[in-house]
C-alpha cells in the first residue's frame, strides 16, 4: 500500500500498521503534537517506510523478497539504535544509483530520517546517539518557479471548457488571483467567507486570511448561484462540489479540470499545473502589483520570507532595465584607430624601453615592505 490518504477526504488516513512501532509513534507525534497535516504526515510515512525496507534488505533480513514486499513491522528500537551514519550514506547512494532520485528527492528523504532520529533522541529520549545529525543534506539546484505570463493567463481564462462552467471558471480565477495551494482550495467551506476575505487553512493547519478582488467576488457569486441549483447537494458546507455526486470535489478532480482548461487554451505540455497557477499569481502580484516580499509571504502562507524571495529572481523586466542603466550601455561601436607610422612606431618602442627601465626599478622600492605583507597574511 503506497498511501493511506483518502483522495475524497484528505484529512483522513488509516492506521500506519506496516511500519515499526517507534516510527508510528513519531508519525503520531507529527500529527497530534506538531499539528502537521495528514498529507504531510503521509509523506513522512512513505519516505521512512522506504528507508527501513532498505535497511532490512541491507542487513540481510529479507534476501528473497521484492523490495515493496519487505516486512518491517518487526524492526524494534534495538535495530533502529544500531543504524549508523555509514548506513545512512549507503541509503543515499541507493537512492541516487538504484532509485535514480534527484538531489531534491534525496534531500527530502534525508530530512525525514533526521526528524525521526531527532524525535527518538531529543523528544522521547529513546535513543542516546543520533546517526543522522552530521549527515549533510544533498546540494540541490534551486530552480526558478514556472509560471504563466499575463497574456497566457488571460488566454486561459478565455478558454474554460467545462460541463460546469461557473465552478471551473471560479477555480481558475481563485488560483490565478489568490495564489492558494491545491489542498487549500479543495478544503474551502462556505463558512470560511467573511465579507471580502476567505479563511484559508494552510500547511501545518495554520490559518490565514486571503483577500478577494472583484474578479474573485464576481466569479464566486456566479458559481454560488449555479451551485444553489444543484438538486443532489450532499456536502452543504463545501464550496466546490461535484455536479454528479454533490460531494466535495477531490484534489485529483481539480487537477483534471486545470489540465483540460490548459489544453483548450493551447497551454498543455508545458509543465503547468495547479501549483504553477499559484506561482503565476505570486509572479503577477510581484511584477505588476508592486507587492513587496513581506506582503507576498503573508498572501502565499510561507513560513519564512526566504521561500518567497525566489520570486525576486523572475522579474525579467527589472533585469533588462538594470542592464540598460549603466552609462556605458549607450556607447556606440567605433572604428579602430589607424596604426602609427614607422617613425612613430620607433619612438613608441623607445618609450616602451624607457618605461621598462622604470618598472624594473620599482620592486626595489618595496623590498622593505615584504615582511609587513607576511604579517597581513596571518
Amino acid at each position: 500500500m503506497s498511501t493511506y490518504i483518502d483522495p475524497l477526504h484528505p484529512n483522513r488516513h488509516a492506521p500506519y500498521d506496516d511500519i515499526p512501532r517507534d516510527v508510528r509513534d513519531f508519525l503520531n507525534y507529527l500529527g497530534a503534537i506538531l499539528n502537521r497535516s495528514p498529507r504531510t504526515v503521509n509523506g513522512y510515512y512513505i519516505d521512512l517506510r522506504t528507508f527501513f525496507r532498505f535497511m532490512a534488505r541491507y542487513r540481510g533480513l529479507a534476501p528473497d523478497k521484492e523490495f515493496d514486499e519487505i516486512d518491517i513491522t518487526g524492526l524494534d528500537l534495538e535495530f533502529i539504535g544500531s543504524i549508523t551514519t555509514s548506513d545512512i550514506y549507503e541509503y543515499l547512494y541507493f537512492l541516487k544509483n538504484e532509485r535514480l532520485n534527484e538531489p531534491a528527492a534525496r534531500a527530502r528523504k534525508l530530512s525525514a530520517i533526521k526528524s525521526l532520529f531527532r524525535f527518538l533522541t531529543v523528544k522521547s529520549n529513546r535513543l542516546h546517539d543520533d546517526p543522522a545529525k552530521d549527515v549533510s543534506v544533498p546540494a540541490t539546484k534551486r530552480a526558478l518557479p514556472k509560471y504563466l505570463s499575463l497574456e497566457e493567463s488571460m488566454e486561459l481564462l478565455k478558454n474554460i471548457q467545462s460541463d460546469f462552467y461557473e465552478r471551473d471558471y471560479c477555480i481558475v480565477v481563485l488560483f490565478l488571483n489568490c495564489g492558494m495551494r491545491l489542498v487549500e482550495l479543495v478544503g474551502i467551506n462556505l463558512d470560511d467567507f467573511k465579507e471580502d476575505t476567505i479563511r484559508i487553512v494552510g500547511k501545518g493547519n495554520k490559518e490565514r486570511l486571503v483577500y478577494l478582488n472583484q474578479a474573485c467576488i464576481h466569479a464566486l457569486q456566479n458559481y454560488c448561484d449555479a451551485r444553489a441549483k444543484l438538486k443532489n447537494l450532499k456536502d452543504k458546507n463545501a464550496l466546490f462540489v461535484s455536479q454528479r455526486t454533490g460531494k466535495r470535489i477531490s484534489a485529483r478532480r481539480v487537477e483534471q479540470i486545470v489540465e483540460r482548461c490548459l489544453k483548450s487554451a493551447g497551454l498543455s505540455g508545458k509543465g503547468y499545473s495547479p501549483h504553477k497557477l499559484r506561482h503565476t499569481a505570486a509572479t503577477l502580484m510581484y511584477r505588476h502589483g508592486n507587492v513587496d516580499m513581506l506582503e507576498l509571504k503573508e498572501i502565499l502562507g510561507h513560513e519564512h520570507v526566504s521561500t518567497t524571495e525566489i520570486y525576486t529572481h523572475i522579474n525579467t523586466e527589472k533585469l533588462r532595465t538594470a542592464a540598460s542603466s549603466t552609462p556605458l550601455s549607450r556607447v556606440e561601436f567605433t572604428q579602430q584607430k589607424k596604426l602609427p607610422t614607422e617613425q612613430n612606431s620607433a619612438q613608441a618602442i623607445s618609450q616602451d624601453d624607457a618605461d621598462n627601465d622604470i618598472v624594473a626599478e620599482v620592486p626595489e622600492l618595496f623590498d622593505d615592505l615584504e615582511p609587513a605583507d607576511h604579517l597581513g597574511q596571518k
